[in-house]
């Protein structure tokens, strides 16, 4: 591995016009595909296997012609303090509103509260709220401007007559914005904490242009390919993220050994090709564990999941196979700027001294040497505090957070609270039972037996009138809850009627089912939850698989997966505490807690997972390599934070850098995010791979590094370690070449830090 990654990287250092002309060449080529593709297709929420889903199944197979995939607009009117919504000039306000919406384009149908045979459903029973249901042709992203605006402006003006109005539903809907000025800021972050670490703007500079490269071709990939493999819109979003995320820490572990083989003496060709065989073998196997992270996303069973985690392992491959390749050949154009200022004049062999000397003078060995003398304590106040952190996780409820989630500044919020203070909590998560009555005797007397029998239930307040399809052989009905669609006395309430369905089945000879949003959200999260363990197993124990083959060792790979699970708990537990119960949700502007969203904590396993082991990776293969090469097991600990510790903290703060830009988003489940995958590469990077990590392997001693023969014969090896490279360095043709290497146009073609 590190000698065909060493040619490689001096290849691309010699080549490097004809390897920046073919990645030029390969994004132009996709972003023509991306350009000629088609439209990608609008983000479907399949979710098979759920019952949720086989009841919508079963409605649009049954109710053909429906216009269920339409735009709505629920708008609720709100009389007055002290008056009903009944008086006639507050009739007349609605009456002209609902005309002038039903008059509007794309307009299917506008269903006025005050209608015969509405009226007792639409108007609340105290007649201070009602709601009008405009419905449209076409679906939210395709409604036109006009359609918007002709809606806006008859709201606006029954606004004016001193009704209060809201409107909820899906046509006026107001998308979050989870990029943008998010990844912006981000990225600005990114390079200011480059440019400290490097003290060089060509060196923080690199990282940020390859990276954004390679998003770039990611990206266009994806959308060329949108159309023929069904990626909506929405795929690329957690492609950006860690395409971004990982490219840049990639790159930077590549312009990090660069600079350290330069200060050895090294030529800029020879140093190219000895970073791409030894930091670019930890690049490899750490890519290798994201892209496990992303691919077992499939195991939840949801296509969409499934399609988000592969095209995000295929922006990683993409920032891989950069980092080996781009970035040696940019470095081949520009060989000594991305070396410090110090490093440039003439205090590069002072430098060059310090590391021949094994110079310990930096904020990573002064660290490791703390440990060292602590270990036990160390080790213990590490996991006591990531332990105490994780307990609020016992208490983790799983949903969708839907407008009662959003802030109380946007329309949607306002109208979800007026229904639920003038109709009831329940009234904005209504369950839908579809019944098949196919094999009933008397399909209509066992659709009204089951109207009754749901209506008697506990927790239930109405049911409305069920509607047959035209065959006369399924129906449809809503109940209404007592409580809200979040509130866990509503999921209770959907596992009773379900539990109880058998003997009304048996009694009436139809069968029925739960479906609707609130019973959609339930499903998905019990199905989400129910995947977690396994989708664990899978990539915990592939990983362990992966880092014995990196590390030859049994103890390391069992140390890293535990270290992450605590690091991952702990931030599931802060995730909890924050958005579910509400500690210092002020602080980050979470104006309402509630159900934790359910996709979080897969989202929060595959990425952080995929991140925590490029740090554990990067850092622990420097000490491995170190101990390789004689080092005892205390002093290879100091020599990989020496070298390791402060672009592994470097690349730590950049993430958390781009994940906490979304906690200033307005939507809570951004907010979620963000707040979530930020806290956990804190807890990860800087308590467990800073502190966990060296207690463990001082405790260890050479233990850490021990494996049993048979497996050490069963196992592939794998140079990641360069002791290859190594012994090519003591031959004298690889001395000459190190110093007789022909330099760039203009560079200065006499060997560099000549006193090592």
């Amino acid at each position: 591995m590190a000698t065909f990654l060493y040619r490689l990287g001096r290849l691309a250092f010699r080549r490097r016009w004809y390897v920046t002309l073919l990645w030029v060449a390969v994004l132009a080529a996709v972003g023509f595909g991306a350009a000629k593709a088609p439209a990608a297709p609008d983000a479907t929420n399949s979710m098979p296997g759920i019952e949720s889903q086989k009841a919508f199944d079963l409605m649009e197979q049954r109710f053909p012609g429906t216009e269920a995939d339409g735009a709505t607009a629920r708008i609720v009117f709100v009389a007055p303090d002290g008056q009903k919504i009944t008086a006639a000039e507050h009739r007349k306000a609605v009456d002209t509103l609902v005309e002038r919406a039903a008059d509007g384009p794309q307009v299917a149908s506008a269903v006025n509260p005050f209608q015969a045979g509405v009226e007792a459903e639409a108007v609340s029973k105290d007649a201070t709220t009602a709601y009008a249901t405009v419905t449209y042709k076409a679906a939210a992203d395709d409604l036109t401007d006009a359609a918007k605006h002709q809606l806006e402006s008859a709201i606006e003006q029954a606004r004016d007559t001193g009704l209060t109005v809201e409107v909820g539903g899906t046509a006026l809907e107001t998308q979050p914005s989870a990029g943008g000025s998010a990844e912006a800021i981000g990225v600005a972050i990114a390079a200011f904490v480059l440019l400290i670490t490097f003290g060089s703007l060509a060196a923080a500079g690199l990282p940020l242009l390859t990276a954004i490269l390679g998003v770039g071709v990611s990206m266009a990939s994806i959308m060329a390919l949108a159309s023929a493999f069904g990626l909506s819109s929405t795929t690329g979003t957690l492609a950006t993220m860690l395409g971004l995320a990982c490219g840049i820490d990639y790159a930077v572990f590549i312009v990090s050994r660069y600079r350290e083989e330069r200060a050895k003496g090294h030529s800029p060709q020879e140093a190219a090709g000895l970073a791409a065989g030894t930091a670019g073998s930890a690049v490899v196997f750490a890519g290798l564990t994201v892209v496990i992270a992303l691919a077992g996303l499939s195991v939840v069973g949801i296509p969409m999941l499934t399609k988000m985690g592969l095209a995000a392992a295929g922006a990683v491959v993409v920032g891989v196979l950069i980092a080996l390749t781009l970035v040696p050949a940019v470095l081949g154009f520009w060989p000594n700027a991305v070396l410090s200022r110090r490093a440039r004049r003439s205090g590069r062999i002072k430098e060059a001294k310090e590391v021949k000397e094994g110079g310990e003078n930096n904020g990573g060995s002064r660290w490791a040497r703390l440990v060292l003398r602590r270990p036990v304590p160390v080790l213990i106040a590490s996991v006591v505090g990531l332990g105490a952190l994780a307990i609020p996780v016992m208490d983790l409820q799983l949903g969708m957070p839907g407008a009662e989630a959003k802030p109380t500044s946007t329309t949607e919020r306002r109208a979800y609270d007026d229904l639920a203070q003038g109709f009831g909590p329940g009234f904005n998560g209504p369950l839908t039972v579809v019944v098949d009555a196919r094999n009933a005797e008397n399909p209509k007397t066992a659709v009204r037996t089951i109207e009754e029998r749901i209506g008697a239930t506990d927790g239930i307040v109405s049911v409305s009138p069920a509607r047959f399809n035209s065959a006369g052989d399924t129906a449809v009905f809503s109940a209404i809850p007592s409580t809200a669609p979040t509130s866990e006395r509503t999921v209770d309430l959907v596992k009773s009627i379900r539990a109880d369905r058998p003997a009304t089945e048996a009694s009436t000879g139809a069968e029925f089912e739960v479906t609707g949003t609130t019973a959609l959200n339930i499903d998905v999260a019990q199905k989400t939850q129910d995947a977690l363990i396994p989708y664990l197993i899978l990539v915990v124990g592939l990983a362990i698989l992966l880092l014995m083959i990196v590390f030859r060792s049994v103890l390391v790979p069992v140390k890293a997966a535990v270290g992450f699970l605590l690091s991952v708990l702990a931030a599931l537990g802060s995730v909890v505490a924050v958005f579910q119960w509400g500690w210092g949700a002020g602080l980050l502007g979470v104006e309402t807690t509630g159900p934790i969203m359910s996709m979080m904590p897969i989202f929060l396993v595959g990425i952080v997972f995929g991140l925590a082991m490029d740090y554990e990776v990067f850092l622990v293969a420097r000490m491995r390599e170190a101990y390789v090469h004689g080092d005892s097991p205390s002093q290879a600990i100091r020599t990989g934070f020496r070298y390791s510790a402060r672009v592994v903290v470097a690349a730590a703060l950049i993430m958390m850098a781009v994940f906490s830009g979304f906690i200033g988003a307005g939507e809570s489940m951004i907010k979620m995010i963000g707040f979530g995958l930020a806290i956990a590469v804190l807890f990860d990077a800087f308590v467990v791979r800073m502190a966990l990590v060296p207690a463990v392997l001082a405790l260890l001693g050479k233990a850490a590094w021990w494996m049993p023969r048979w497996l050490d014969r069963i196992l592939p090896r794998v140079d990641v370690e360069g002791e290859a490279l190594s012994h090519r360095a003591a031959t004298p043709s690889a001395t000459k070449d190190a110093t007789h290497t022909q330099a760039p146009t203009g560079e200065d073609t006499r060997p560099e830090f000549t006193s090592v």
